[in-house]
């Protein structure tokens, strides 16, 4: 079993993902958390997001 996400709420789903990814690019972490951040939005994209919003990477370089 796992979370089905389709139609407009999947689209959603994607393009904050993807804004999450281009964030967490743009960050001041370090190289290997970024990497780190990246592959946990991509494997998990929902609770990867979510956590991502509350434990992630803050800032810009």
């Amino acid at each position: 079993m796992g979370i089905e996400v389709g139609g407009i709420s999947g689209l959603i789903l994607l393009v904050l993902n993807v804004w999450a990814i281009i964030k967490v690019s743009q960050s001041s972490a370090v190289t290997g958390n970024k990497v780190l951040w990246i592959v946990l939005i991509l494997i998990l994209p929902l609770v990867g997001l979510i956590l991502w919003f509350f434990l992630g990477p803050k800032g810009n370089s």
